[in-house]
């Protein structure tokens, strides 16, 4: 199969890993910005268009990370030692001092690291280890703050947009991934997502309970593209894959087939099971449709072979998820978050149990509001949150709403 990943970062970087070339089996779709905060709007746009996401450094991931824009693999390339090293070099044969420089986004024991290996001393070099919120301004005001008080010779720099507006203040040099960083990351990224893919192809099977034969059932699998057969008990076996389980499910959050059914049937049971076999997957599938069994006269429920349960009622009620700790990375790939997040929402909902607002999310991440609204919104989406009324206590203006999130 052929992955398609979008490389994000400045024009000049993306042509560099472009004219690298992708590995076998993948290609390259192009997306520069002219700044970094530009990454988000970028990576919304065009994820729909690509099957993974390389970014040329840490900095637009992390942003686009902590926007809860990313739904799909991504990784950044990182700036090793070989890096920094090579940069030293070409400071050094323009007669540069290189004892006496900063340098930001590093790691401060990568960048001494780095330095003892070239037997050079570390006492006088300022690093500014990158981290969320970080901005250029806050980058070049370090460099220049380095210079003014200690007397730094050079600046050092990974981000492209602080690096052009230091070059006319100071001497300085940008850094720029190795060759060799960015064909391992890229070859990383394709095997990760060809993996995922693989996932999405695992066997899943379905099991229909009905009270009555319905020749109509049928035409409801369509979405489905699977194949009906008849139980020896009377029900009915779907077989599928798990990629086209979540289409026709919206990621597990709802089930249109169960809408069908509840239309046509007093009572109707729908057990998917997710495994590695068909023998395992038939199994999970069983064990769905008794627990369907057991919810109501209407319900549907999907098992995986993780332990993982996703307990799906007919439209109007909101799907009820049982999970363990350890299905968070599941539960992420449904939502479009990733983990930290997931596990940050679950120690804020343990702590507001009856509802939350915008503002405790935003409070809770440290993030800005409307990364918070975006947050709120993709777990509404999934069905893993819901709005409950507003908060009055006195304010004025508009009320905030209430969500109710079940995590």
């Amino acid at each position: 199969m052929s992955v398609t990943v979008g490389v994000v970062g400045p024009e000049d970087l993306v042509q560099r890993v472009i004219l690298l070339g992708p590995p076998s089996g993948a290609t390259l779709l192009p997306l520069p910005y002219r700044h970094e905060t530009e990454a988000v709007e970028l990576v919304e746009q065009a994820q729909e268009s690509v099957d993974a996401l390389l970014f040329t450094g840490v900095v637009p991931y992390t942003i686009a990370t902590e926007a809860g824009a990313i739904n799909r693999p991504a990784m950044y390339v990182s700036y090793d030692g070989a890096t920094l090293l090579r940069a030293l070099v070409e400071l050094l044969r323009l007669g540069h001092n290189v004892t006496q420089f900063s340098i930001d986004t590093l790691r401060r024991s990568e960048v001494l690291e780095t330095l003892i290996e070239a037997k050079l001393p570390t006492d006088q070099i300022h690093v500014l280890p990158y981290r969320p919120g970080l901005t250029s301004d806050d980058i070049v005001a370090f460099h220049r703050a380095a210079r003014d008080k200690h007397d730094t010779k050079v600046a050092i720099s990974c981000l492209g947009s602080a690096f052009h507006l230091l070059e006319n203040e100071m001497p300085s040099v940008r850094l720029a991934p190795s060759r060799y960083s960015i064909r391992s990351t890229l070859q990383a990224l394709v095997l990760t997502t060809t993996g995922q893919h693989v996932g999405d192809a695992q066997v899943a099977l379905g099991v229909i309970a009905l009270p009555e034969p319905d020749d109509a059932l049928a035409g409801d699998l369509i979405t489905l593209g699977g194949s009906l057969a008849a139980l020896p008990d009377g029900r009915h076996l779907v077989v599928t894959t798990r990629g086209l389980l979540e289409q026709a499910t919206e990621q597990f959050s709802r089930m249109p087939l169960l809408d069908s059914l509840a239309a046509r049937h007093s009572t109707a049971y729908v057990g998917f099971g997710v495994g590695r076999t068909a023998a395992e997957a038939e199994a999970l599938a069983r064990r769905a449709v008794s627990r369907a069994e057991s919810i109501g006269t209407v319900a549907g429920v999907v098992s995986m072979s993780d332990d993982v349960e996703i307990v799906i009622e007919p439209s109007g009620d909101q799907p009820v998820t049982t999970r363990g700790p350890e299905s968070l990375p599941l539960l992420a790939r449904r939502v479009g978050l990733n983990t930290q997040t997931l596990a940050r929402m679950r120690e804020l909902t343990a702590t507001l149990p009856d509802g939350l607002t915008t503002q405790d999310v935003a409070d809770h991440l440290a993030v800005q509001l409307r990364t918070a609204r975006r947050v709120l919104k993709r777990l509404e989406r999934a069905g893993l949150a819901a709005p409950t009324g507003t908060q009055q206590h006195g304010r004025t203006g508009r009320p905030p709403t209430v969500y109710l999130i079940r995590l």
